[in-house]
């Protein structure tokens, strides 16, 4: 990195901007002649991710005050005012924004796939998450009689931590819905919820060659074809069959066999039950991927915690859409910055670190690497600590 660069220059130095520069000049975007160009828009609300920002006005005040560093931040030779990024938040294209994430999305997953995980192949979680907004805003995200909402419904690389696929609806729309437009990789195995138990879909899912993993939903009737009914209990696992659906209509939907676990978890006091079409990982290698279905959970709460999606900077579908693009883009930045400095810390801590020195003129590096005591110079009058992060 440059001495003397602002933090937030440094982070940005990570875009593939040429990629971007290919991605818009397949939009025929009627805000493309604007003085504020698209990528100093994107830059802007990346800054206001970092900042956490509550509000536009927030974002524009911050922006106006440090307006003699709008150049070197990368937001061009201009004044951002309030109105300018509420009018661009409001007409341009969100397609570009969510062309150029799933872009990222790509580049984070294919750097961070060589972390070492437990289990040799491919894994992903499924899940949505529902953000509830202000029905007298957000008229258009209309989702019960008194309140609006919008959903988010992701796929997440179990290994990589990184969010491959997702899509932005309507709350009312509900989440086996959404299982048609994933795309099955034949081996891979997705893991759900028991919000996804739909037989029909799930044995689609086993046609095409992939694997899942599913939380039971109700009681299904059933008749064990192989398989002892009940183990003793070794690694938690209390019972592990073969089993075939009894009910007509479920063996319409679903007329092969499927595996069924009954794994105790010691650490709540409770036994879950879990179907799946793998008949060739440990019962005890089930549970653990279902314990990793967690980690969409957290990529939620983490992006509602630490990224603006909570509360929006605009009122129009369009606005809402391109910020949470946004913040899927600074999210993966983040992630690709972690693995390309080799920082070996939480994401959640690079990203709060990052945030808070924006406006700084430090190397990313110095700032990411812990202090430590010169053995050689102990006593040479100046002060050293060494973090330790848990």
């Amino acid at each position: 990195m440059h001495i003397g660069k602002y933090v937030f220059a440094q982070i940005t130095q990570f875009l593939p901007q040429r990629q971007f520069r290919r991605i818009l000049a397949k939009y025929d975007d009627r805000t493309s002649g604007w003085t504020m160009s698209h990528w100093n828009h994107m830059l802007v609300l990346m800054f206001g991710q970092l900042m956490g920002c509550g509000t536009l006005r927030e974002l524009t005040d911050i922006t106006t005050a440090h307006a003699k560093k709008s150049k070197h931040l990368g937001f061009g030779d201009l004044s951002i005012n309030r109105q300018m990024l509420s009018k661009a938040n409001l007409l341009r294209d969100h397609r570009i924004f969510e062309e150029f994430s799933f872009h990222m999305v790509a580049i984070a997953q294919s750097k961070r796939i060589t972390k070492e995980f437990e289990l040799h192949g491919r894994f992903y979680a499924i899940d949505s998450t529902t953000i509830d907004l202000c029905m007298s805003v957000f008229r258009w995200a209309e989702f019960r009689s008194t309140k609006s909402g919008i959903k988010v419904h992701t796929q997440i690389d179990i290994i990589t931590e990184i969010p491959v696929f997702y899509r932005i609806t309507n709350a009312k729309v509900h989440d086996v819905n959404s299982m048609d437009w994933f795309t099955y990789e034949a081996f891979a195995c997705y893991v759900f919820d028991r919000g996804y138990f739909d037989l029909a879909r799930l044995y689609q899912i086993h046609v095409l060659g992939a694997f899942f993993i599913i939380r039971e939903k109700g009681k299904p009737a059933y008749e064990i074809v192989d398989g002892e009914s009940i183990l003793d209990g070794t690694d938690n696992v209390l019972k592990d069959q073969s089993i075939r659906f009894t009910k007509k209509e479920n063996q319409e939907k679903y007329p092969g066999t499927v595996r069924r676990i009954v794994y105790y978890a010691p650490e709540l006091h409770r036994s879950f039950v879990y179907y799946t079409n793998n008949f060739f990982l440990s019962a005890k290698d089930i549970a653990l991927l279902y314990k990793y279905r967690w980690q969409v959970e957290l990529f939620f709460k983490w992006i509602k915690q630490h990224l603006q999606v909570k509360r929006f900077w605009g009122e129009s579908e369009n606005a809402v859409r391109i910020q949470i693009h946004v913040a899927i883009i600074t999210y993966c930045l983040i992630a690709i910055i972690e693995h390309d400095l080799k920082i070996g810390r939480p994401v959640v801590e690079v990203m709060r670190i990052l945030g808070k020195s924006a406006l700084t003129t430090d190397s990313i590096q110095d700032l990411l690497r812990p202090l430590k005591q010169d053995a050689e110079n102990p006593n040479d009058g100046q002060l050293y600590f060494d973090f330790k992060f848990d």
